[in-house]
């Protein structure tokens, strides 16, 4: 595990030299705290591409805390207006992760557009990151609404969507493909044509075999002009597992070897359940299910979950697996934690 921190216990007939050393450590911190947050990103630039006018046009700058410190980000600022930035989760705890969200203001600008993000974070040391975007947005092609919604889908469930699109300008334009993400088909059935004016309207059909989690996806409309052939269409949404696991992301800790840590796995139903096995793919971690046998269906389950650390130091990770007599998989989130023997 990775630390930040360091403590040392100087004499005051080294002032002098301590204060040298302070002196050329300042010097070197933009390059050490750009260093050390760098790499908690795995990229650092985004082509958004085409963006339809008034159109949403979204990335995720994901950021992983790689360190027992909690990581904090001050603020988040963009060189232009023409992309909109915000912060998710600016609190990060020990292998958790934020993001740094980009939005194309495709209402406000128009054109080929670029942006300069500088993220900046004051804990546990300052540092600055910058991320970089581009697009060009088009002026000529509109949807109505912004992007496909799909909203909050039950898992296993049918959605369908439709979304309006206006082209202006030739009277030749045409949509002659459409290119979907999996579990997703679509349609375009043109509405109207004029001189100067050509309505689609697009149909966008969710398949029940769509995994539980987030749809944060493009389908792309592949058009005859040779200058922008594709457009992509930003689709959203949430297929609910009727099944949810807290927390996501279950971390027990850094512990000595040989050391023994304890947490519970918060495991929720719609309708009453039982919980038939858990394991994880990561070795050490053992879960209680005393209470589970012969218990009566519920709709929320508590168990314990206890990871007995080994004696060779390192991260242990691994994906909870959790069978259940509804037949439904739920999401698996990951359970870890990290043996050091230097701590106190």
């Amino acid at each position: 595990m990775n630390s930040l921190l360091a403590t040392g216990v100087y004499g005051p007939m080294l002032r002098r030299a301590i204060l040298g050393l302070m002196f050329a450590v300042c010097l070197s911190l933009p390059t050490f705290g750009q260093e050390w947050a760098r790499k908690m990103f795995s990229n650092f630039e985004h082509d958004f591409g085409v963006v339809a006018r008034g159109a949403k046009a979204e990335y995720r700058f994901v950021f992983k805390n790689l360190y027992v410190e909690d990581v904090h980000v001050l603020n988040a600022r963009s060189s232009c207006g023409c992309t909109i930035v915000s912060v998710e989760n600016p609190t990060v705890k020990t292998y958790e992760e934020g993001a740094i969200v980009a939005r194309v203001n495709s209402t406000a600008f128009l054109g080929a557009r670029g942006a300069t993000i500088t993220v900046t974070f004051d804990k546990p040391y300052y540092a600055e990151v910058q991320l970089h975007v581009r697009s060009y947005i088009r002026s000529d092609v509109v949807f109505s609404p912004e992007s496909v919604q799909f909203g909050t889908v039950e898992q296993g469930e049918e959605a369908d969507r439709e979304v309006t699109v206006t082209y202006a300008g030739r009277s030749d334009w045409k949509i002659v493909d459409v290119k979907t993400p999996a579990n997703m088909t679509a349609e375009v059935e043109e509405v109207s044509r004029s001189y100067n004016q050509v309505v689609y309207k697009l149909k966008v059909h969710l398949d029940k075999s769509a995994p539980a989690g987030y749809l944060n996806d493009h389908i792309v409309l592949v058009t005859n002009d040779y200058r922008y052939e594709e457009v992509p269409v930003t689709v959203e949404g949430m297929v609910q597992s009727p099944i949810t696991v807290s927390p996501g992301n279950l971390f027990l800790g850094v512990v000595k070897p040989g050391q023994t840590v304890t947490k519970t796995l918060v495991i929720r139903g719609k309708e009453p359940f039982r919980i038939l096995s858990i394991s994880c793919e990561g070795a050490g971690f053992e879960f209680d299910l005393s209470k589970e046998k012969d218990a009566e269906p519920k709709t929320v389950h508590v168990v314990p979950v206890t990871f007995k650390a080994g004696e060779e130091p390192g991260k242990i990770a691994g994906n909870i697996k959790i069978e259940t007599d509804l037949g439904i998989e739920p999401p698996a989130p990951t359970a870890m934690a990290v043996i050091n023997p230097n701590i106190p």
